[in-house]
């Protein structure tokens, strides 16, 4: 068995396959936005209970009230076109074509990867090699080859959100099964419509599982080459309040961040259930409740 083929065994259980483990409790049957709600106000009491005995210094960790108020100081600069609307724009820019060209190299060299035995024994371990590297350390190397602007960003996020790409579209393409496979062979099917025909449609949740884990990674990249200076977008802003040790600004800026990453990582999903509707996956990476 060869090492893509025991990724793909590693793949999201179907619903048939994982039946044998589900439990129904009374804490099942509740909705699953109460539990999420529940979890919130259980983590806001417990945050507001350290800072209000002192357990940890203000300078460090805000109170609910003081993020709450910059949360709300934040939005409402964003929303009349303050100072902080065009720095998120530019980090929106450098999140969706840092996505854009991951998505591009990232299936180009996962299809070059799953489907040639050249690329998974020749080039497979050298992606593996660079993906155990600290990846933020290669920010002052896109700094010096593409400069302080926006290229050095969009080159480190997508660099970051590529591999977990690659691996999915890999996966994906070692997904279909023996008897898919000899039916395609039988009925003299080609290699191109192999691929595109039978591989590609059967492996769409582990490449899209893929896009939803890189669609994660692409804001800590566009970010962390904001850190390093010459950007100009919520980085910066982020990287100014930190020096000012003004946290509740940090906290809040963080906070709309998550936001727009959550954005990207539920319309990815939503992408997913309209192409794979036939694939029910278990709650949590934006499968069904």
């Amino acid at each position: 068995m060869s090492n893509l083929e025991r990724i793909a065994d590693t793949a999201p259980a179907t619903e048939e396959d994982t039946v044998w483990t589900e439990h129904v409790g009374w804490l099942d049957q509740v909705p699953r936005a109460v539990q999420m709600l529940f979890v919130f106000v259980v983590f806001v009491l417990v945050w507001d209970m350290v800072t209000r005995f002192g357990l940890v210094s203000p300078i460090i960790l805000p109170t609910p009230a003081e993020t709450l108020a910059d949360m709300i100081f934040v939005g409402k600069n964003l929303a009349t076109g303050g100072y902080m609307l065009p720095a998120l724009w530019i980090t929106l820019k450098e999140v969706f074509y840092g996505f854009l060209l991951a998505i591009a190299i990232g299936f180009t060299l996962g299809v070059i990867v799953g489907e040639t035995a050249f690329g998974e024994r020749a080039i497979m371990p050298y992606l593996v090699a660079i993906d155990t590297m600290p990846k933020v350390a290669f920010a002052p190397l896109f700094v010096a080859w593409l400069g302080f602007d926006i290229h050095s960003k969009v080159a480190l996020a997508a660099f970051i959100a590529t591999f977990p790409i690659i691996v999915g579209t890999a996966a994906g393409l070692h997904a279909a099964d023996t008897n898919s496979r000899n039916l395609f062979k039988t009925m003299g099917a080609s290699r191109w419509q192999t691929l595109i025909k039978m591989k590609l449609p059967m492996g769409l949740p582990q490449i899209f599982t893929g896009l939803k884990i890189g669609s994660v990674g692409v804001m800590a990249g566009a970010i962390t080459g904001e850190f390093l200076g010459g950007g100009k977008g919520f980085g910066e802003l982020i990287r100014t309040a930190a020096s000012q040790l003004n946290t509740p600004r940090v906290f809040a800026l963080i906070l709309y961040l998550s936001i727009v990453g959550l954005a990207l990582f539920a319309f990815v999903a939503w992408v997913q259930r309209r192409f794979v509707f036939w694939h029910k996956e278990r709650a949590g990476l934006g499968g069904e409740s």
